[in-house]
């Protein structure tokens, strides 16, 4: 059963928002953003590495063999 909201109930309610409201506004002015002096260095270590592989038919194997030089 909806009972109606007593005006203590109410105004309880309304005095927990007004307090969280103070509260937070004044933990909103303690917020300090400043640049920094040096420029900001990001490092990535990377190292890329690809590979290829292949596999040769057993005739072009034997090709590429006898004639080395042209590769």
């Amino acid at each position: 059963m909806n009972r109606p909201k007593t005006g203590v109930r109410r105004l309880a309610k309304y005095g927990r928002r007004v307090a969280v409201t103070i509260g937070a506004s004044a933990l909103a002015g303690c917020v300090q953003i400043e640049t920094p002096d040096k420029p900001i260095e990001i490092n990535l270590n990377i190292n890329i590495r690809q590979e290829v592989v292949y596999r040769l038919d057993g005739d072009a194997k034997k090709l590429i063999e006898q004639n080395s030089e042209i590769f």
